[in-house]
């Protein structure tokens, strides 16, 4: 990427705290002049970890009270809470490593944040600019590792160049299709002392322009199709979350009255409690979301990607002829995977703000009976009622009752959900019916385990008046377990549901329809005792064994307004998610239950 240098501000003032410029130079600390740029970006966490290329800023931070600095057990878990903060509030998140290992681990972090756009800045310290390329401790080539899993990256080679490219690093991350940026810093930078005259108010970039306006003709050509659709059909990703859209959307649906799906990574951008809603759609999608999918004749993709999750095998997919309208901010995105007739770049409020104001204007109308005899299709899909399961059975917990008597008990609180990665996210994303945007958090695309914990804590910290429940597995949470010494020391009071079936479940799963119950190291037979761990963390720990003792386990969890609680809720070991795509399948191809095996 080719990046013009930003004008700095000649106006003034850059005492303490948030301001954006000085009346005159004064000779500051590569580190100073960075936490000043932070300042001045109105952060007010970090989450990182301390080590020797980084204790210049620990210093320069220790000297300043506007920033909270959150000390992690592990960078990973660093910026996984700085992405958590990011996906709830809509704010850049900032993390802080070390060199080396710190940013090595920090890796996966990073990569998560790539694959679902989210908005961060990730700070990682370097080897002095005179030990780069001599394989000098605790050097790794930051920029070269990161470059395939961020949005840009920067190396600071001059402490002059700090407040400009921090101004550049958060206008990146932000705008457009968000994402993390990486800024490595060396040692040396950190500690030379050069002129600062404030921070720049604008940024220019020639080389990184994103469209926020959709063209006006591609629009209107949108809303002449969506108009004479007979099978129309509104499918949203985490595009519409990211572009704050939900409103519009909501307002879009109602006008025209057409059926919506979300991805995964797009629940609550609608209300799932509302009738239009027909599920998520996906590999373990609802029959009647898949099914819509499949068969409707024109198709309205919002912010969504077409990614294999979502639907199956490109060729079934377009076995059907449909019309498919594409909004997306990223160009490289339409089109990408499955071809579209109208494509419209830019961003999703403005387009669907465009697209409210031309039904307004206009006298047409879409075709009532046409619509009407597709939502009897639609209906016959969901009588089916494929997330059923055996509620009668009362000898097992299972763990689709956990995530249901949750949702029944917080629907009318502002609750935050996060996950980790497996069955349990999955019945989390079928069985908790997400009325409002950013209250579902988990990793979508690169689907990490172990961010469960870190993307609560750095919630509880965005929003300590709210509820914020992590539903995890007893796999993905020993993955950043030690957090819980975190969540203590910064007071964190979060809730922990594991869904504890003692088995990689979702490995288990497909072990057993593709492997002929084949259960290759996908069984746990060394788990600790996690109410003791909890307990020793400083933390309630409940164990639930029994199907009657879930809602009131829940209940008192959540008396304990100022603890954190871990409840091991022993699920049922033989329990699969279904609906069911398989690898290679088309999304109406779907398993319904283990009769389908």
């Amino acid at each position: 990427m080719e990046i013009t240098k930003a004008q700095p501000s000649t106006a003034a003032n850059a005492a303490q705290g948030p301001s954006h410029s000085v009346s005159e130079s004064q000779d500051l600390m590569g580190s100073e002049i960075l936490v000043k740029s932070l300042q001045a970006e109105n952060v007010q966490y970090i989450w990182g970890y301390p080590g020797g290329a980084v204790l210049y800023i620990y210093d320069a931070l220790y000297k300043q009270d506007t920033i909270q600095h959150v000390l992690v057990r592990h960078e990973q878990a660093a910026v996984h809470a700085a992405d958590g903060y990011a996906r709830a509030t809509g704010e850049v998140g900032v993390a802080l490593v070390t060199s080396g290992p710190g940013l090595t681990n920090a890796v996966t972090g990073i990569a998560t944040a790539y694959m679902d756009s989210i908005p961060m800045v990730i700070i990682s310290g370097q080897v002095p600019t005179a030990a780069i390329g001599l394989d000098a401790f605790q050097e790794c080539d930051t920029v070269g590792i990161t470059r395939p899993i961020v949005k840009h990256n920067f190396l600071v080679k001059d402490p002059r160049d700090l407040a400009e490219t921090l101004k550049k690093a958060f206008h990146i991350a932000r705008t457009g299709r968000p994402g993390p940026v990486v800024v490595d810093i060396p040692k040396d930078v950190s500690f030379k002392k050069v002129p600062y005259t404030g921070y720049p108010e604008s940024v220019e970039m020639r080389s990184y322009n994103p469209v926020k306006k959709g063209h006006g003709g591609q629009i209107r050509k949108a809303l002449q199709l969506l108009l004479t659709a007979k099978r129309p059909y509104i499918y949203t990703g985490g595009g519409v979350l990211l572009s704050n859209a939900s409103n519009e959307l909501r307002t879009l649906v109602d006008m025209l009255g057409y059926p919506v799906t979300n991805t995964l990574m797009g629940l609550g951008a609608y209300p799932a409690s509302d009738r239009k809603f027909l599920g998520m759609l996906g590999m373990h999608g609802t029959v009647e979301a898949n099914n819509a999918m499949q068969n409707c004749d024109v198709l309205l993709a919002v912010g969504a990607r077409f990614d294999d999750r979502v639907i199956g095998n490109p060729k079934h997919f377009a076995q059907n002829d449909r019309k498919i309208i594409h909004i997306d901010i990223d160009p490289s995105s339409i089109s990408k995977r499955v071809k579209v007739d109208i494509p419209i770049v830019g961003d999703v409020k403005d387009v669907l703000t465009e697209l409210i104001t031309m039904i307004r204007e206009t006298t047409t109308r879409a075709d009532a009976g046409a619509l009407a005899a597709w939502w009897d299709t639609i209906e016959a899909w969901r009588q089916r009622d494929c997330l059923k399961y055996d509620r009668g059975n009362q000898e097992v917990i299972k763990p689709q009752y956990v995530v249901e008597t949750l949702w029944n008990m917080t629907k009318d609180a502002d609750t935050y959900i996060t996950s980790d990665v497996g069955q349990h996210q999955m019945w989390a994303a079928q069985f908790y019916r997400f009325d409002e945007p950013r209250r579902w958090i988990n990793s979508g695309g690169l689907g990490t385990m172990g961010v469960g914990i870190p993307y609560a804590m750095g919630i509880k910290l965005a929003k300590p008046e709210s509820e914020v429940f992590c539903i995890t597995g007893e796999g993905s949470v020993q993955m950043n377990i030690q957090e819980l010494s975190t969540c203590l020391q910064y007071n964190t009071p979060i809730k922990i549901c594991s869904l504890n079936n003692r088995y990689l479940g979702m490995v288990r799963q497909w072990q057993e329809i593709e492997y002929s119950g084949r259960y290759s190291h996908s069984y746990m037979d060394a788990l600790p005792n996690f109410v003791k761990l909890a307990e020793a963390y400083g933390h309630v720990g409940m164990l639930i064994e029994h199907a009657r003792d879930v809602e009131p386990a829940l209940r008192e969890a959540r008396k304990l307004k100022d603890r954190t609680v871990f409840m091991d809720f022993r699920t049922d070991p033989t329990e699969n998610v279904f609906p069911m795509v398989q690898a290679g399948k088309g999304i109406t191809e779907m398993l319904l239950g283990s009769e389908d095996l």
